[in-house]
């Protein structure tokens, strides 16, 4: 894989399903710490700030070779950009590039 850092978007198939995410396509991410079911949850939303997905958080989820959203946590700001790289029916394969608003 190329260098950088990698996450998947999953859950999409509850909102608006694969359409959005054309590669090259720009995603804001924002820390979900409410997330009743996850509190490293990061969210994935479009220009108008709906929701459109999540970053995913389990091997069952996350497609090799990405990180988790549990691991990124930490390592980067309340919000940050991904770019959409590549595609399945299932999950979307993002690069992080928004790197400005990375923790350090």
């Amino acid at each position: 894989m190329p260098e950088g850092t990698f996450v998947t978007v999953c859950g999409f198939g509850n909102y608006r399903g694969p359409e959005p995410f054309s590669i090259g396509s720009r995603f804001m991410c924002r820390k979900d710490p409410n997330n009743p079911h996850d509190d490293e949850a990061i969210v994935v939303v479009d220009d108008n700030g709906s929701v459109i997905g999540y970053l995913a958080n389990s091997a069952g989820t996350r497609a090799g070779g990405t990180m988790s959203a549990s691991r990124l946590y930490d390592r980067v700001g309340k919000v940050f950009l991904i770019e959409v790289w590549f595609t399945t029916r299932t999950k979307i394969i993002c690069k992080v590039i928004d790197f400005d608003s990375m923790a350090h």
